[in-house]
C-alpha cells in the first residue's frame, strides 16, 4: 500500500513540472487521530517522507488537529452546563480524567513516532515551522516538554542533569525560526500558555537576546500586548537581556498600554526601568496610547505614578499632550485623572494653539465647558490655569466658548467651515492603530427643535393623563368597609399590584417633570445650581430622557396591572404580562443586530 507519493505532473506545454507531495487518506486520518497501529510497519525513511502538500509531517498534523478536538470538547462542556443532569455526569474529576487520557494518548503517539524516526523532530513544513512551533502555538505544555526531552535524549525525564551537548541541542531547536522569524517562544507568547513559556525559557541562556520577528515583535512585546502579567514575569525573570522593542518604534510598555492592563504596566516598569517617556515613530508615549484608547484609570495612574513628566510631552504631528488627546476623544474620566495628578499640564496647547477646552467644545453639547472633569472627591476644583484657557484664542482666532457657539450656530460662516474641515482632518489621525472617534456635531435648526418640543409636550401630557387616570381608577376596584365611606383596593396585598402603583407613580412624575422643564417652572427652582443649563437643546435632550423613563415605567405598570386583574385566568394573565417584555426584547435585539452589522461591515 502506498503511504506517500511525490508525483511529477506536466501542467501544460509551457508550464514547468511540479512535484506534488501528498499523504494517503488512511495515514492522514491515522495521524490526525493519533492511531499508532497504522504506522507500526513504517520505519524512519518511510515516516520521514510522509508529508502533506504544505510539507506537514505526521507530528504537525497530530498537534494541530488535537487542538481542534480539545476546542470542540470544551464547547460541548459549555453547552451541557445548561443541562444539570448531563453536566453532572461530567464531574470535575471525570472531566480532568478525560483531559489526562487524551493528553497521554497524544504523548504516547508522538513518543512512539519519534522513536521510529527521531529526525522528524526538526523537520519543518512549508512555513518553516517545526513540531515544537505547532505545540507551542496550541499550548500543549506536556508535548513541549516531551519534545525537549526527545531532543536532549534525557532519561527518565531528568532534564536537570544534561551535559552541554544536550543543552546546546535543545537550544538549537528552541532558536529555529520559521519564515516569519518566529521562534517557538514567539508562538507560546501569542498563545498565552504560561506553562509552555516557562518550559521554553528554562534552557535558554540568561543573556541570550530574544530578537524580533519580521513584524518587529519580540516575545516580551507579544506578551505585553496580551496584557499577561504572569507571562511577563516569567520572561523578565528568566532573561536579563530581554528585548522590549516592538513595531513602529513601540516598546513593551506601549503594548501593555494598548492592552489596558495596569498590572502588566507595573511589572514592566519594575523590571525594565522607566519607559514612560519612550516614544514611538509618531512621538506617542504609552500615556498617549492610554489617553487615546480610553484605558482604565488605573492604567493612567500607574503610568503617571512612575513619572508625571510624561503628561507634558506632545506628539510629533500635532504637538498634542495626553490630556489634549483624551479631550479630543471625549474621555472626561481620563482628563480628570490626569489633571488630578498634574493640574498644570492643562496649560500645554497643540501646534495650532488649541487647548483642552477647545477639544471639549468640539465634543460637548453643553456649556460652560469642563464642569464635569474638574471635580474630585465630590468637591469642585477651580484651577486658575483652566480659567485662563477659557479666554485663550487658538486656531482661527477663536476661544473655546466661541468654538462651541460657532459649531452650533444656525448661520453658516467661514469659521464654522474651517472648524469642520479641521475635525474631518482629525478623524483621519490614528494612535495605536485606532482612529479618532467621529465628531458628532449637532446640526439641528431652531424650527426642528420647536417641532420636537411640541411633540414632547403632547407625549408628556398624554402620559400624565393616562397615569393619573390609572391611579384614580384602581385595578380590581375598591372594597368598602362597614361604617366607612372610604374603600380599600381589593388587590392591595398582591405584589404585582404594588409594582403597578409604584411604576404608575414614577411614570406620572417623569412626565410632569418634563412638562415643568418646558414651561420653565424648574428654571426658578434650579437657577441657583450650576448644572442647570437654560438652553433649548439641553431642555430637549433632558425631556427626551425623562419621557423615555416615563414610557418604560408606564409599560411596566400596564403589564403588572393587566396581570393582577386577569390573574383568575392564569394563561391570559401570563400572556398579557409577557407582551411588554417581549416587545422590549425584540426592540433591543433589532438595535443590537443593527450595531453588529454596522461594526462588521463598517457602515
Amino acid at each position: 500500500m502506498a503511504f506517500g507519493r511525490n508525483r511529477s505532473t506536466k501542467m501544460g506545454p509551457e508550464e514547468p513540472e511540479q512535484n506534488i507531495t501528498h499523504m494517503d487518506a488512511s495515514l492522514y486520518k491515522a495521524a490526525v487521530e493519533g492511531n499508532i497501529e497504522e504506522f507500526n510497519n513504517k520505519q524512519g525513511p518511510q515516516l520521514e517522507s510522509l508529508k502533506t502538500p504544505n510539507h506537514d509531517n505526521v507530528l504537525h498534523l497530530n498537534l494541530a488537529t488535537q487542538e481542534n478536538a480539545t476546542l470542540l470538547f470544551n464547547i460541548f462542556l459549555s453547552i451541557i452546563k445548561f443541562f444539570p443532569v448531563l453536566y453532572g455526569c461530567f464531574s470535575p474529576p471525570m472531566r480532568d480524567l478525560i483531559t489526562i487520557i487524551r493528553g497521554e494518548k497524544r504523548s504516547d503517539f508522538i513518543e512512539q513516532i519519534l522513536s521510529k524516526c527521531p529526525s522528524m523532530l526538526l523537520q519543518t513544513n512549508a512555513k518553516g515551522q517545526t513540531p515544537l512551533h505547532v505545540a507551542a502555538r496550541y499550548g500543549h505544555s506536556a508535548i513541549v516538554k516531551l519534545l525537549i526531552k526527545s531532543c536532549a535524549k534525557a532519561r527518565d525525564g531528568d532534564l536537570e542533569k544534561l551535559g552541554m551537548d544536550e543543552v546546546n541541542a535543545v537550544r538549537g531547536m528552541l532558536r529555529i525560526r520559521d519564515q516569519e522569524s518566529n521562534t517557538a517562544l514567539h508562538e507560546a507568547a501569542r498563545c498565552g500558555n504560561v506553562e509552555v513559556v516557562k518550559a521554553l525559557s528554562e534552557f535558554e541562556e540568561p543573556d541570550f537576546p530574544y530578537s524580533a520577528n519580521k513584524k518587529q515583535e519580540t516575545p516580551l512585546y507579544i506578551a505585553a500586548r496580551r496584557g499577561d502579567g504572569g507571562m511577563l514575569s516569567i520572561l523578565l525573570d528568566k532573561s536579563k537581556s530581554t528585548a522590549h522593542g516592538g513595531p513602529h518604534g513601540r516598546t513593551a510598555l506601549h503594548a501593555a498600554a494598548m492592552a489596558g492592563d495596569a498590572e502588566a504596566i507595573r511589572i514592566i516598569l519594575e523590571k525594565k526601568g522607566n519607559l514612560t517617556k519612550e516614544r514611538d515613530e509618531d512621538g506617542h508615549t504609552p500615556l498617549h496610547y492610554a489617553a487615546h484608547l480610553g484605558s482604565r484609570l488605573s492604567v493612567v495612574e500607574e503610568l503617571l505614578k512612575r513619572d508625571v513628566s510624561a503628561a507634558y510631552i506632545g506628539d510629533k504631528k500635532r504637538g498634542m499632550t495626553p490630556l489634549v488627546m483624551a479631550a479630543r476623544q471625549g474621555y472626561g474620566g481620563t482628563c480628570s485623572k490626569i489633571l488630578s495628578l498634574c493640574p498644570d499640564c492643562c496649560e500645554k496647547v497643540d501646534k495650532i494653539g488649541l487647548n483642552l477646552l477647545h477639544y471639549m467644545a468640539f465634543r460637548d453639547s453643553v456649556f460652560p465647558l469642563g464642569s464635569s472633569i474638574f471635580k474630585r472627591g465630590g468637591a469642585e476644583i477651580v484651577y486658575g490655569s483652566v480659567r485662563n484657557l477659557m479666554e485663550l484664542e487658538g486656531a482661527f482666532g477663536i476661544t473655546p466658548q466661541e468654538a462651541h457657539n460657532t459649531l452650533r450656530s444656525k448661520k453658516q460662516h467661514q469659521k464654522q467651515k474651517q472648524i469642520k474641515e479641521l475635525l474631518e482632518e482629525l478623524e483621519n489621525d490614528q494612535v495605536a492603530e485606532e482612529p479618532v472617534r467621529h465628531f458628532r456635531l449637532p446640526n439641528v435648526s431652531t424650527e426642528r427643535l420647536e417641532a420636537i418640543r411640541n411633540t414632547h409636550l403632547i407625549v408628556a401630557a398624554l402620559i400624565a393623563t393616562v397615569t393619573f387616570a390609572a391611579a384614580i381608577t384602581v385595578p380590581g376596584g375598591l372594597e368598602s368597609e362597614k361604617g366607612s365611606k372610604q374603600g380599600t383596593p381589593f388587590l392591595i396585598h398582591e405584589a404585582a399590584f404594588k409594582v403597578f402603583v409604584v411604576t404608575n407613580a414614577l411614570a406620572f412624575i417623569f412626565s410632569v417633570s418634563a412638562l415643568f422643564i418646558y414651561f420653565g417652572v424648574l428654571d426658578i427652582l434650579l437657577s441657583r445650581f450650576k448644572f442647570w443649563r437654560q438652553t433649548v437643546l439641553y431642555r430637549t435632550r433632558s425631556v427626551s430622557g425623562l419621557l423615555g423613563y416615563a414610557t418604560l415605567a408606564m409599560m411596566i405598570a400596564f403589564s403588572t396591572g393587566s396581570y393582577v386583574v386577569l390573574k383568575p385566568s392564569h394563561g391570559l394573565a401570563i400572556v398579557s404580562y409577557l407582551i411588554c417584555p417581549a416587545f422590549f426584547f425584540v426592540l433591543h435585539l433589532t438595535i443590537f443586530d443593527y450595531y453588529i452589522t454596522k461594526i462588521l461591515f463598517h457602515r
